[in-house]
Parts: structure tokens; C-alpha cells; sequence
């Protein structure tokens, strides 16, 4: 048990990637992992605080490790993530029995925070983070994150990203593309691209010269890799170059999010996103325009301060006019330090409540309708390997990121691109069988 981790995750992908991490840094230090915290010798809780809900979700969870630390005292109980950064020493003095914390910047301090054993809140800004290169354990499938730049600089009302991951930092080129190669020679046939605002990437080595639409053609070129996705895409950075390349390289998905947050000018100005409803409207007609098929996907906000019922009916009104394949929809919820938590005209529980159970039962209706214009229609997917919830299943992805069930036949492995006919379309995913 001396050195066994347990490792628990909250939050967005940029968070299961930085858990990667963490367990590529515990590996070289010459840990092993278990799922049961009971059998470990150090727990490392990442954290998320972009909505309430993922942090009353690791709230509620925190007194499980107390206990458990009261039982084993020299076990070691760690909390990295956005909830470290933005408490710091303060978690620190409010759980006794947490042994040391750390921020997303601060993962490579890791080996330093264990053998030390001292009560320690790393928080600190780390200058060196674009080009500190980090081993991480993925899960050995076909899929891989690569993160490409750190921070955001664009300071939505809303949100904590700026102050929990800090500024706005882009990896050298070069870098990114040594650890794409590597993924390529392990095996790894799809990447996709991490970022706060990916479309704002710039080498920093290069400057200018080195746009985000230059580093996809130089992915593209691998050999090895068959597909290439992004997240995330500010509206307002979405550039016709990047959608040019969206519609011109081939191992580019015909697939883009692109968080619109509400259908209201009014409350995306209150949100500082920097575009209005039109604006947002000229990308996704250019997207079509250029891209036949392009699947699109979104975020929205229901219950913004100040949100009144008639910006909330031209949030539903812009669900029907750009039919999106599908979004994540969440009720507003107040985060320290940002500035919309100081507005006036916060928005009751209940009419959040009822707002976001507008959206999607609105979207649900989009979703099906789009994915039953595929039924009985051939498409390729990328296989990722027995579905969770049935092991005589496998399942894979389309290019416009659909998931689609079907019966394995003949020798399939992970990661080949097969053709599967849709025979039946659901809200939320497709089955079908190998055509041909």
C-alpha cells in the first residue's frame, strides 16, 4: 500500500486530461493505481468549479476521505484542480485533514508536495507551464487529448476559468506536434485538440504566423493519425481560414462546438462573449455555407441575472432557427469573483429550473429530428470498442460525432474506420450494422 493512488475526477475534459497527468507523474515516482480509495496510500481529488453542481458533487463526497483518513492517519489526501486554485490556503484551514493542494499550473510540484509531507496550498502562477512537458497514462483506446494551451484571457461574466487556470498561453508548435507523433506510433488514431478558445492559438515562438488553422494542416500531415477534433471555439475568434480548413483537410471531423450561451444580444453583452446573436448567425451560415453536413453543437445558460422572459424566448426561438445537433444546457449558477455574481436581477431557482426544462425539451425535439434523417444511410465510424452497457455491443463515433452501437463481425479492433448502416436513430445515439 505504500505506494498505491487513488484518483477522482470532476469536470470538463481539460480536467480528465490533467488527471492523466497526474497519473503519468505518480507512474514515474513509482506508484500504482487501484479504484478503491480503501486500498490506497495517497488519494488525489480533481477538482471542478465551473458550475455548482460539480462542486456540491466533490463537496458531498469530501466527508467519505475524512472519515477515512480519521481511521488511517498516514494516508495521504491531496485536492488539485479549480477548487484548490481558487481556495488556496484557505481549503487548507477549512479541512484539517487534507494534506496538501495544488492548481491545474502546478502538477509537476507533485513528487516535491508528497515527499515533503507539509501542509501546502500550490497555487502559485507557473511561467514555465507552455513548456513543461508531462508524461500522462490514458486509457490505452483510440482517443487522445493533447492539450495545446493553457488559461483564457477572455473574461465572460460568468465564469472562473481566467482566475482558476489563469491567462491565455499557447504550447510551441513543435511541441504539440512531437507528442501527436508519439501518440500516432502508440497506436492512437484520433486527437483532439484542448483549449479554453482554441481559435486563438498562437506559437509562441513564431507569433502571428502560426495560427490555429496552421497547426491543424501540420496534424493533419501525420502519419497515423485518421481524425483530428477541437474543443473549445469562441464565436468571436472563429475565422474563415479555420473554416476553411474545417471543410478542406481530410482527417479534419466535419464537427464543431461553438457555445452561443443565449439568443438574447441583450444578455450576451451582460456575459461580455463579445458578439451579438447576428454576429454568432454570419459564423453558422459561413459553416454551412462552406461545410456541406458540418454537425454543430452548443452551449447555453438558462437563467442569466437579469434575463427576462423575453430573452429567454429568443433563446428558444435561436434553438429553432440554427437546429443544433445537440447541446449541453445548464441553469446559471453563481461563482465567486466573477462579475456576474454581483449583478442585479438574479434569477430564482424555479424559473431557471423551468427555463432549462424549455431548452431541452426543445433540443430534444431538434436532436431527434436531425439524427433520423440518418436512418437507413451509411456512415463511417471511428471504433472505440464494447459499449459500457452491454459487452456483446461495440461502439464508435461518426466524423460529425454521433455515437452509433452496432454487433461486432469478422475481426474488428479498436480504432479502424468502418462503414455502419443507421437502422435505428435515437435521441442520443444510433445502432446499425456493418454494411457491405
Amino acid at each position: 500500500m505504500d505506494k498505491v493512488a487513488y484518483l477522482q475526477t470532476w469536470g470538463c475534459q481539460m480536467n480528465v486530461h490533467d488527471t492523466e497527468k497526474i497519473a503519468g507523474v505518480l507512474r514515474h515516482e513509482g506508484y500504482a493505481f487501484t479504484d478503491n480509495p480503501e486500498d490506497a496510500a495517497l488519494i488525489i481529488l480533481n477538482t471542478c468549479s465551473i458550475r455548482e453542481k460539480a462542486e456540491h458533487k466533490f463537496l458531498s463526497r469530501l466527508g467519505y476521505f475524512k472519515r477515512l483518513k480519521r481511521k488511517r492517519p498516514t494516508l495521504q489526501v491531496a485536492v488539485s484542480g479549480c477548487i484548490a486554485q481558487q481556495e488556496g490556503e484557505k481549503f487548507l484551514i477549512d479541512n484539517q485533514f487534507v494534506d496538501f493542494t495544488f492548481g491545474p499550473q502546478n502538477i509537476v510540484k507533485l513528487p516535491e508536495l508528497i515527499s515533503k509531507g507539509k501542509r501546502k496550498a500550490s497555487v502559485e502562477e507557473n511561467p514555465a507551464l507552455p513548456d513543461t512537458e508531462l508524461p500522462a497514462i490514458r486509457d490505452g483506446g483510440a482517443r487522445a487529448w493533447v492539450n495545446i494551451m493553457y488559461g483564457c484571457n477572455n473574461f465572460c461574466s460568468y465564469c472562473v476559468v481566467p482566475y482558476t487556470r489563469g491567462r491565455e498561453r499557447s504550447r510551441p508548435m513543435d511541441s504539440i506536434i512531437g507528442e501527436i507523433r508519439a501518440l500516432a506510433d502508440e497506436g492512437y488514431k484520433e486527437v483532439t485538440l484542448l483549449g479554453q478558445n482554441v481559435n486563438s492559438y498562437k506559437d509562441p515562438k513564431e507569433g502571428p504566423n502560426s495560427s490555429f488553422p496552421q497547426l491543424l494542416n501540420r496534424v493533419n500531415a501525420i502519419q497515423g493519425i485518421k481524425r483530428i477534433r477541437f474543443i473549445t471555439s469562441h464565436p468571436k475568434d472563429l475565422s474563415p481560414e479555420l473554416i476553411s480548413a474545417i471543410g478542406a483537410l481530410d482527417k479534419l471531423c466535419k464537427h464543431i462546438h461553438l457555445p452561443l450561451q443565449s439568443g438574447s444580444t441583450v444578455i450576451l453583452s451582460a456575459m461580455n462573449r463579445k458578439y451579438s446573436y447576428k454576429g454568432y448567425m454570419e459564423k453558422i451560415t459561413a459553416l454551412r455555407q462552406h461545410i456541406p453536413g458540418v454537425a454543430i453543437t452548443s452551449d447555453i445558460i438558462a437563467g442569466f441575472p437579469g434575463e427576462t422572459g423575453q430573452d429567454h424566448e429568443q433563446t428558444l426561438a435561436a434553438l429553432g432557427e440554427i437546429e443544433f445537433d445537440g447541446v449541453f444546457a445548464f441553469k446559471y449558477s453563481k461563482r465567486r469573483n466573477t462579475r456576474a455574481s454581483e449583478m442585479e436581477g438574479q434569477i430564482d431557482e424555479d424559473t431557471k429550473a423551468e427555463r432549462l426544462r424549455n431548452i431541452l425539451e426543445l433540443q430534444d425535439i431538434i436532436t431527434e429530428k436531425i439524427n433520423h434523417r440518418l436512418n437507413g444511410r451509411n456512415v463511417e465510424i471511428l471504433v472505440e470498442g464494447q459499449s459500457s452497457s452491454d459487452p456483446n455491443t461495440w461502439t464508435g463515433r461518426t466524423g460529425t460525432n454521433k455515437i452509433v452501437n452496432f454487433i461486432p463481425e469478422g475481426q474488428i479492433t479498436k480504432g479502424m474506420l468502418i462503414t455502419v448502416n443507421v437502422t435505428n436513430a435515437f435521441r442520443h445515439s444510433l445502432e446499425g450494422r456493418i454494411a457491405g
